[in-house]
């Protein structure tokens, strides 16, 4: 096995006793991984991932070199490693993991560049920045991939920016864009998550409070659905009329974040760009204000305005910061910004994530058939590998469905019939 660096070894039984709990929520890819182990369909491939060092990525990893893969696990996050998750991997299932919970930034780069030092043919990605570092400082490596997956909102427009600017040297499928991941991961596993994170930070009653939801993209609407659903008065914010008319008849207030800004208690932003709360908002926040993120990167609050706002900085809780304005306010920010499901809480629920994890193995045995005849572009999953999953789902959960009779296909194929 390579080398590794991880937080402590000592976790690796708690670690592997919570690998063991998250796989009985996460039949597909169980089931995936034995009928990896029988037809190998990745024997001698080298996988780098960079992704959130969770109980559900040690499953997935498990899947991986269960098809016969050499996989090197690096963190995607500073503040969403499972130490002991960490440790079981290396100790347990002998996958090199290269992540420390609270790591700075020169490790966590060190840890990309170490994870690239097994010479990748794939990649996977939660955020881009495996592809982004091997397309600006590890060139001479981009000749051995055949192509790569990304999980993120955020990751994707990243890589769709490099294709369009024609600099993206090869194929990527948008693990983000399935349906098995965007309509339940994104919507259920952030909404649940999130929600989990900003109340285990600060222990708050979300009920009565006036909560601010940046966005209403898939994420956002998880989480207006469940703060909602925990008594808050939600609003939301957004930039695109359509959404933003969606949020409107799904029953929420929808305004500028100017003005949600003057009214708000928690603030929680999930849009993949930047500065969604900025200084013009702190201005006018409400003493006790609190600002969270689910975004995939800690951009989205402008937490160097607040620095320099602040007269005093409080780490007053375990994952709470709380700044004091010259005027007396206060405005606390949740995990240093960073996504709040990872950073106080232990992300998606295994059960969720078993769809993405699931597209994530599939879509790594499709790159390896079907990698050489693919453009340097960014793909969405093929449908038979969404609907598979979807249907793996559904037998898991004892659920049955309708089949078409023969009549119907040829109904819905035919124009003949009419009024």
């Amino acid at each position: 096995m390579a080398e590794y660096d991880v937080k402590d070894m000592g976790l690796a039984e708690k670690g592997s006793l919570r690998i063991k709990w998250a796989e009985q929520d996460m039949p597909v890819l169980r089931s995936i991984r034995e009928q990896f182990a029988k037809d190998r369909p990745l024997k001698g491939l080298r996988v780098a991932a960079c992704l959130h060092v969770t109980t559900e990525t040690a499953n997935l990893m498990r899947a991986l070199q269960a098809g016969g893969a050499d996989v090197v696990l690096c963190a995607s996050n500073p503040l969403s490693t499972q130490d002991d998750v960490a440790a079981a991997l290396v100790a347990s299932y002998e996958i090199p993991v290269f992540a420390i919970k609270g790591e700075d930034h020169d490790t966590y780069y060190r840890h990309i560049h170490s994870a690239l030092d097994i010479k990748p043919q794939i990649t996977m990605d939660d955020g881009a920045d495996t592809v982004s570092v091997l397309h600006k400082e590890r060139t001479e490596l981009l000749g051995n991939v055949i192509g790569g997956t990304e999980e993120t909102t955020t990751g994707v427009i990243r890589l769709r920016a490099m294709a369009a600017d024609g600099v993206l040297r090869y194929p990527i499928i948008a693990v983000n864009d399935a349906m098995t991941k965007h309509f339940f991961d994104n919507r259920y596993g952030t909404g649940q998550s999130t929600i989990d994170g900003v109340v285990r930070a600060t222990n708050i009653l979300l009920a009565g409070r006036v909560v601010v939801v940046a966005g209403y993209g898939w994420c956002s609407r998880g989480i207006a659905m469940r703060a909602h659903g925990m008594g808050a008065n939600v609003i939301v914010t957004e930039v695109d009329p359509l959404r933003a008319l969606e949020a409107v008849m799904d029953g929420y207030r929808v305004m500028p974040m100017m003005e949600a800004a003057k009214i708000g208690n928690v603030f929680i932003t999930s849009t993949g760009d930047k500065n969604v709360v900025d200084k013009r908002h702190m201005e006018v926040m409400k003493d006790g204000a609190i600002l969270a993120n689910s975004g995939h990167f800690n951009v989205e609050l402008n937490i160097p305005a607040l620095e320099a706002m602040a007269a005093e900085k409080l780490r007053i809780r375990e994952f709470v910061d709380q700044y004091t304005l010259p005027d007396g306010r206060r405005i606390s920010v949740l995990g240093e910004g960073r996504l709040i499901n990872l950073a106080a809480a232990e992300g998606h629920p295994a059960s969720v994530m078993d769809m993405s994890f699931a597209n994530q193995a599939l879509s790594a045995a499709y790159m390896v058939r079907e990698g050489s005849k693919l453009e340097r572009q960014v793909y969405s999953v093929p449908h038979d590998i969404d609907a598979e999953i979807a249907r793996l789902k559904l037998a898991a959960m004892g659920v049955s469905i309708d089949t078409l009779t023969e009549e119907q296909r040829k109904y819905l194929t035919s124009w003949e019939s009419g009024t």
